[in-house]
């Protein structure tokens, strides 16, 4: 008999599962598939952070390692954070963990209650809910359209606050709009979240360094409120590491201990050779993830331009990562061949039947009215994706 728990009972369905078979079954028909739904770099490695792990694999170094990481790289990171940030924060205060996701997972399950609210800004990165359903929370979604850059602002964080709230979850650069939390938006939050200490901060900054307009911010940078900030990090998007599971977060020195035994219950140390990767790409040169940003940078002016020439796309200019998120409500109603759009969802399915390019609905990040395209491929294939997708368009009627 099968009888899962009711914890996984109650868990969503990936809203992009979906759309997932459908590409591959129409690849298997031989149909040329232009993948803009990826969210990662379409870089390789740096070429010292391979030499690490070759170098650790020959040295043998493939026994567990402590729970929170080794002592080396959570120097490392904390060196950075003060090299980067001007943030400072001891070892202890850092836990290593297999990949941002368990970073946040951690700091959720350490932090919230059966009832507690979780403030969440929407759009939102499409596992917040989830994580915050399996630790017994309620997600308070906070909308931010295309009219504010999809942006919180101060007042709809003071009127999202209950007596309930225990944790704010706060993306920036977001994934998956691109927006970009400048210095004087987030000093306009830390004077409200100053106002109610019994909030908590987890500030999600893994697409840090892929950010174009003014040097990276967080919340941490406000001495009032750092004593309630996790920072999540990792080096999956700066450094083009995605499939090396390495995330960290920098915490209250309590919290971080608190998530060391959590991590030891549930996944111990993560990979000794990844670790030592995620070192040489944390303590090397910053050239190859600055030449990537350069190549994002020039990605994204070259698909707002073409975004912008195509009728009905609402498009803002991302500050940041490698999305772009256009509201495509001009396309409700409109039909092809007998069948009508009615939401984003069937926009990105129409996409992939007729034009032949992946997207993801914005309903998996909490909007309905915006679909995301991924700019990390070459520009070759996002001049002909976005020709595509301009001429699918034209054609509904």
């Amino acid at each position: 008999m099968e009888q899962l728990s009711d914890r996984l009972a109650r868990l969503p369905e990936s809203e992009t599962i979906a759309m997932a078979q459908r590409s591959r079954e129409l690849r298997e028909q031989g149909k040329d598939i232009i993948n803009l739904s990826l969210g990662e770099p379409d870089f390789p490695s740096p070429p010292h952070v391979k030499e690490a792990a070759i170098k650790a694999i020959e040295d043998n170094f493939s026994h567990y390692t402590p729970v929170p990481g080794i002592p080396e790289l959570r120097d490392a990171i904390a060196a950075k954070l003060k090299r980067d940030n001007n943030l400072e924060y001891s070892s202890s205060q850092i836990v290593v963990s297999t990949g941002g996701k368990q970073s946040l997972s951690n700091a959720i399950y350490a932090l919230v209650n059966e009832g507690d609210e979780v403030i969440i800004p929407s759009p939102y990165w499409v596992s917040y809910p989830a994580m915050a359903q399996l630790a017994g929370g309620e997600s308070v979604f906070v909308y931010a359209g295309i009219d504010q850059d999809f942006k919180m602002t101060p007042r709809q964080l003071e009127e999202a606050i209950t007596p309930k709230t225990k944790v704010l979850l706060l993306n920036s650069p977001s994934n998956p709009t691109g927006s970009v939390y400048s210095l004087a938006e987030l000093k306009a939050l830390a004077a409200v979240l100053e106002q109610h200490p019994h909030v908590f901060i987890i500030s999600d900054e893994i697409y840090e360094y892929i950010n174009y307009e003014e040097p990276h911010h967080s919340l941490a940078e406000f001495p009032s409120i750092k004593d309630r900030v996790i920072i999540i990090n990792g080096v999956s998007k700066g450094f083009a590491m995605t499939g090396w599971r390495i995330g960290y977060m920098a915490a209250p020195a309590w919290i971080a201990a608190a998530c060391s035994r959590l991590q030891g219950q549930y996944t111990s140390g993560t990979s000794g050779v990844s670790q030592k990767a995620a070192l040489a790409a944390i303590d090397g040169p910053m050239d190859y993830t600055n030449d990537m940003v350069e190549a994002f940078r020039r990605r994204r002016e070259l698909v707002v331009k073409l975004a912008n020439d195509i009728p009905g796309l609402k498009v803002n200019n991302p500050a940041g990562a490698f999305y772009l998120f256009p509201n495509v409500s001009a396309f409700f109603g409109k039909s092809f061949d007998g069948k009508t759009i009615e939401n984003a969802g069937d926009l990105s399915f129409y996409l992939l039947e007729h034009a032949y390019v992946a997207t993801v609905s914005g309903t998996a990040f909490g909007n309905e009215n915006c679909i995301r395209f991924s700019y990390a491929t070459s520009d070759e294939l996002l001049v002909e994706a976005m020709r595509r997708i301009k001429e699918a368009l034209a054609a509904l009627k």
